[in-house]
């Protein structure tokens, strides 16, 4: 662990949750969202997190800490998110603004804070993956931030917009999406406080690899559906490939 990442990891963690602040911003702006960029956006977010969840931290773990050991973290993780989904409250992502209008005011602001409430489940352990990776590798933790703050914008823009709608307050729909976005430096924090103090190669090659199962179960349970929902599917499958190969050339350029 690098103590000199702390504060880094910590901004980066920031950063990315209150991108769904971003979201929130852009709801009030465009009145019309274009899907085909929400597809690739999603996409291509899903590809750069898949890429690097294989190729550097399942992998980057194998070698530190063994096969068994390592892939015991990665599939930990895509149970334990999985189990997020399923036990506590979870509304996914439906950015189709004109259904709004269809609901009476109390069901539209019933369903904006499911949507808040699940995205703050999913923003916490994505706070612990950017500040755990951060933390081993400042590098590497830049374009996973990146990635998660890419996805998180819409997020922000569904967390806001069924708030509006129910409240007519902009005010509302902004702290909500602040509210949910700000689990993710809570994770980060949280992170440091109870992991710092158990962090050796063992437990933090685990954590990578827990790290990496968590992103990988997002990809394909919520970025994917999405893009291919909300897009041309050949479009969805180019982003996703094109986020590989950023991913692929940031890598081999560290």
């Amino acid at each position: 662990m690098s103590v000199e990442n702390i504060f880094p990891a910590f901004l980066l963690s920031l950063l990315a949750g209150l991108s769904t602040v971003l979201g929130s911003l852009i709801a009030y702006i465009i009145k019309k969202p274009n899907y085909n960029h929400l597809s690739i956006l999603m996409g291509f977010s899903a590809g750069v997190m898949i890429y690097v969840s294989f190729l550097e931290l399942l992998r980057g773990s194998i070698e530190q800490i063994g096969f068994i050991y390592a892939n015991t973290g990665f599939f930990l993780g895509i149970v334990t998110i999985y189990l997020l989904d399923k036990v506590l409250p979870h509304a996914h992502i439906d950015f189709k603004m004109d259904s709004f209008h269809q609901e009476g005011a109390k069901e539209i602001g019933h369903a904006g804070m499911l949507v808040a409430i699940g995205i703050a489940l999913h923003n916490f352990p994505e706070g612990i993956a950017v500040f755990a990776v951060s933390l081993e590798n400042l590098s590497l933790g830049i374009p996973i931030a990146i990635a998660i703050a890419i996805h998180n914008i819409p997020e922000g823009i569904a967390v806001s917009v069924p708030i509006y709608f129910a409240t007519n307050s902009r005010k509302k729909g902004f702290l909500y999406s602040f509210f949910s976005g700000i689990a993710e430096p809570i994770g980060a924090i949280m992170g440091l406080l109870f992991l710092s103090p158990f962090l050796n190669e063992l437990t933090l090659n685990l954590t990578l690899s827990f790290v990496g199962g968590i992103m990988v179960f997002i990809s394909f349970d919520e970025l994917l559906p999405i893009s291919k929902k909300y897009g041309d599917e050949h479009l969805s499958s180019i982003s996703l490939f094109l986020g590989m190969f950023i991913m692929m050339l940031s890598l081999w350029a560290i």
